[in-house]
């Protein structure tokens, strides 16, 4: 919501200064996102006068000017516009000024072989407006050597506040003025409704859909002249970014931004019989101001007449009927269109509007009237014209909504005392009306006593959102100011406070504290996706109906897509390593899946003096990364199983998965494949990896406790092993198949050598284990180590391999 200081004041009687009123709207929850001053990028701009204009020598397009800006002598400059003429004023940037449209900073140059101090300019070139034909002709009378800005009332500052759903009545700069008032930052001026006397009936309009519409109010005006908006008009929505477009559309647009009444104005020569506001009907289609043809159905409200739709009722009027250069006749329509209807017809359309804003928020259902009558009054004023009587159609849908209120509760439900007076003045001031007594006297054992009493509070029918006593409190804290509001601590149980986390999140938490330590970076990425991303990893089961943005459609089937778009935001800012890892959730048919997932692109080993060549990550540091994390896990480390190829999303042949038996994958890792990389913008290798959690088998709660941690007293034994084994043989299978020869004895193995060339036969590879063995109460002698050594050797045979001689 914007809106100028200026603006505000019309409403507001205030000598409060803007930093005093910033600080105010944020006080009480009005959201200040930015303050910007035209004046202050326009300070380098004078108004000036052409002396004398001739022809450039060296270009017929140019001309040389010169060019009287009121301080000092008079300057040259070269100017290409077709209006530029002696005796002109006109706009003049001087040397040092920086031109708002390109950034450009003015500065003596030479265009064509002749000197050119500073710049006439066009509207477009001081974003004051899009003629870039010629440069900005003033009145003759405008003062030379004055800063434009100045002059032309630009010093303005304009306002942006967030306003929040809840606030409808603060869609209108009126609304923000009621608040700043009850702030105690001024009064708030009296609104003028004009009287209309209406010549003849009102026109023919009615609703024919009482839940989408309940009223539709509205009025002709005969004998109009459309043409520009007054200067004040134009102004005022220029500044916040509206574009004028002719008096008749622009009363429309200011009473929407100045009152927060959405109207809209047709032309009474394209409309055929009388206007009904009605559902809409399967297949009509309707061409919007905003040049698209959308099709409406039975859950729309549209407005038509006997043979066409001419509005997206209270979202978009059509483009056929809109007031045009040449209207004489037209139709005032203010209409109240429920809010839930409104919601549910932008979201099925996609369609947007500042009046759809309103309406879906809630507008005051009792200015009707005096909305029509405002509206009316302008469109007589500017345009001209005969109004006619009103019609109104429909009833209003205005209950009167009151609450039972105690003073007291203020400071029993947020623990701030305010004055009972304070509190009602506050309460009226925000359009509450207050009746009863704040408190009474009783008497006890003959003795007075003060009891509170209560108040009945009747809602403003601006105040949709305010439906009990907390509603109230939080209104009177809001104005008091949330800074009052104590910070009290919880009372604290005795004794040793009981452990909260649950299992789940220690799991987690050692986790995260282990990819910390291991050199990861911990990322938060949205739990959302576009389709496109969600499609590259094999597409998501939960689609957003009504998703914030078309990129934030789809719950996330897996954590890569927010970690690659976080890898290629860092690798475009320079980094050279990029290593990244995430906790969060998975989101299926079946549920919420905890998921650990990692990303690691760029340099393995940094490139410098002290390191030498830089490496890429590979799958193996890829594997190490998921090994060390399913340890973090409490995973079984040691039982798992390396299967094939990963999914769709990594590398063919570089890639693989961590299982507990087939069927009970715990992870999966490699290098990324490389039209996934491509579609993220990241070139060279990628690897990653995804851990879940939620397949990690739970371990066992025992009752007993856990046996005293015992070294052993013997050094372990190790044995080095080199099989031949068919080509096709995992390594994994064959040191799983060594680990289980003896399990008493044999405590590790580990695979450290694989070879295949000179001396290893075609479809064989050469594959070296060592093997760690643990004595118990005294040493192997040397019969238990042959024997070991031939189980092993006998274990390893069942693969079909052999000891290499």
């Amino acid at each position: 919501m914007k809106f100028t200081l200026s603006w505000l004041k019309t409403h507001l009687d205030t000598d409060a200064d803007l930093a005093t009123i910033l600080k105010t709207l944020n006080a009480i929850g009005l959201e200040v996102e930015g303050v910007e001053n035209p004046a202050e990028k326009l300070a380098g701009f004078k108004i000036a006068r052409v002396l004398t204009a001739d022809k450039h020598p060296q270009a017929d397009k140019l001309q040389v000017l010169t060019v009287d800006h009121g301080d000092g002598e008079p300057l040259q400059v070269v100017c290409g516009a077709p209006n530029a003429r002696a005796g002109l004023i006109g706009v003049f940037g001087l040397e040092g000024a920086v031109v708002p449209s390109n950034g450009m900073v003015l500065k003596k140059t030479a265009i064509r072989g002749v000197e050119s101090n500073g710049m006439m300019c066009s509207t477009r070139e001081l974003e004051l407006g899009d003629d870039h034909d010629g440069i900005i002709e003033l009145a003759p009378d405008a003062p030379v050597g004055r800063v434009y800005a100045d002059w032309a009332g630009l010093d303005d500052p304009v306002i942006d506040v967030s306003v929040t759903p809840n606030r409808q009545d603060c869609m209108g700069v009126r609304g923000i003025a009621r608040d700043l008032a009850a702030a105690g930052l001024g009064w708030l001026n009296a609104i003028i409704v004009p009287t209309i006397e209406g010549a003849g009936p009102g026109p023919d309009v009615r609703t024919d859909d009482p839940d989408g519409c309940p009223a539709f109010y509205a009025r002709t005006v005969r004998g109009v002249t459309n043409g520009a908006s007054p200067d004040w008009m134009a102004r005022r929505l220029k500044a916040i970014g509206q574009k004028p477009i002719s008096a008749l559309v622009d009363i429309t647009n200011y009473i929407m931004i100045d009152l927060g009444r959405p109207l809209h104005v047709y032309d009474m020569a394209t409309l055929k019989g009388g206007l009904v506001a009605r559902k809409g009907r399967s297949g009509e289609q309707v061409l919007a101001l905003n040049g698209k043809t959308y099709t409406v159905d039975e859950s729309m409200t549209v407005i038509a007449d006997d043979e066409a739709v001419h509005d997206i009722g209270g979202i978009m009027g059509g483009e056929h009927s809109g007031a045009q250069d040449g209207t004489s006749d037209v139709l005032i329509e203010c209409a109240y269109f429920t809010p839930e209807r409104i919601a549910v017809t932008g979201q099925k359309l996609a369609l947007t509007s500042d009046a759809r804003g309103r309406f879906e928020r809630g507008v005051d259902p009792a200015f009707l009237d005096d909305g029509l009558s405002i509206a009316t009054s302008l469109v007589v004023t500017l345009c001209g014209g005969t109004p006619s009587e009103a019609t109104r159609a429909g009833a209003l849908p205005l209950a009167l909504r009151t609450i039972a209120y105690t003073p007291d509760q203020c400071l029993a439900l947020a623990g701030v005392d305010v004055p009972a007076d304070e509190q009602k003045r506050i309460l009226e001031s925000l359009g509450f009306a207050v009746s009863g007594d704040a408190d009474s006297v009783e008497y006890q054992d003959g003795m007075p006593v003060s009891v509170p009493g209560h108040w009945t509070v009747t809602v403003p029918s601006w105040r949709r959102d305010v439906d009990g006593w907390p509603d109230l409190v939080e209104e009177v804290v809001r104005i008091v100011g949330l800074d009052h509001v104590p910070s009290t601590p919880l009372p604290r149980t005795p004794g040793v406070a009981r452990p909260t986390a649950t299992p789940e999140q220690l799991v987690e938490r050692r986790v995260r504290r282990t990819a910390a330590a291991r050199g990861l970076a911990e990322a938060i990425n949205w739990s959302f996706l576009s389709e496109k991303e969600a499609a590259a990893v094999g597409g998501g089961d939960w689609t957003l109906a009504n998703p914030i943005s078309e990129d934030l459609k789809v719950m996330r089937p897996s954590l890569l897509p927010g970690l690659l778009s976080a890898t290629k935001r860092n690798v475009d800012r320079g980094a050279a390593s990029v290593r990244l890892f995430e906790l969060g959730r998975r989101y299926f048919k079946q549920g919420e899946r905890a998921t650990v997932g990692f990303v690691l692109a760029g340099e393995k080993v940094a490139r410098g003096w002290q390191s030498g060549k830089a490496q890429p990550f590979d799958a193996f540091d890829a594997k190490a990364e998921v090994i060390a994390l399913l340890a973090a896990a409490g995973a079984p480390v040691a039982n798992l199983q390396g299967f094939g190829e990963a999914s769709a999303a990594y590398h063919p042949g570089q890639s693989g998965t961590l299982r507990l038996g087939p069927k009970m994958m715990l992870a999966e890792y490699g290098v990324l494949h490389p039209s996934l990389a491509r579609q993220f913008g990241l070139s060279g290798a990628v690897v990653a990896g995804e851990i879940f959690l939620d397949a990690i088998p739970p371990k066992r709660k025992s009752g007993a406790l856990r046996a005293p941690y015992a070294p052993p007293a013997l050094q372990a034994v190790k044995r080095d092993f080199a099989f031949l084994v068919p080509a096709d043989v995992e390594a994994d299978a064959l040191v799983r198949a060594v680990r289980g020869a003896d399990k008493k004895a044999i405590v590790d193995v580990r695979l450290f050598d694989v070879f295949v060339g000179p001396g290893v036969e075609d479809g064989q590879k050469s594959l070296a284990i060592e093997v760690t063995l643990q004595p118990g109460d005294k040493s192997f002698s040397q019969e238990e180590l042959e024997a070991i050594s031939a189980s092993v050797v006998k274990a390893a045979g069942k693969l079909g391999a052999t000891l290499r001689g």
